[in-house]
């Protein structure tokens, strides 16, 4: 099976995704390969940060490759935490904590309005494409729910009552921003291999 390198040491991420791609690569991380080197996300956007990941990666390895750049946007923090979604409460990268600073944040404004975009730039027989998926929803005013990962516990779709923490694999893959983003591409991908 093809390899398709997974610009993150995720294995969650790259779980979930093995699952949209339905075997059609062999979907690696950056540990599996053995790409130890930090990669600075310094881009002031998630598709510049989405394309320098995947740059990186390509450069080191030419292996076909694909970054993904997630943030959260809430309206009423004008984009916040945005292109620092995964560093809101610090460098430590840690969920719970990001979900408790936004809950804080939150917690005086009745304006929960926000939505989660993945960018994903991938770079296949060293050319470049991009692919966008975006999943409207509101805050939560408490953490529910013990599936998925990063804000899933705190963050509701749109015509739905739970958060994205309370929902199956498949239930968030069918609806997610992520989901539809890798969708793009999956479609990308059948149409480049037939």
């Amino acid at each position: 099976m093809t390899p398709l390198v997974f610009a993150t040491h995720n294995a969650n991420k790259a779980k979930e995704i093995a699952a949209i791609l339905n075997g059609m690569f062999e979907v690696k991380t950056l540990h599996d390969i053995g790409f130890l080197n930090e990669i600075i996300e310094s881009g002031n956007t998630l598709e510049e940060n989405a394309s320098i990941k995947a740059h990186a990666i390509f450069a080191a390895t030419s292996f076909n490759c694909f970054a993904d750049d997630t943030g959260l946007l809430v309206q009423a923090l004008n984009g916040a935490p945005g292109v620092h979604t995964a560093r809101y409460a610090g460098p430590e990268k840690d969920a719970q904590q990001n979900n408790n600073k936004l809950l804080h944040a939150l917690s005086e404004i009745t304006d929960r309005n926000a939505s989660f975009v993945s960018i994903i730039h991938l770079i296949f027989e060293g050319q470049s494409y991009c692919f966008k998926g975006e999943l409207k929803g509101t805050i939560a005013t408490e953490a529910i729910g013990s599936e998925g990962f990063g804000y899933d516990p705190i963050f509701i779709p749109l015509g739905s009552d739970r958060t994205l923490a309370q929902m199956s694999l498949q239930e968030k893959n069918a609806m997610s921003h992520r989901a539809i983003a890798f969708q793009k591409m999956l479609e990308f991908l059948t149409e480049k291999r037939n």
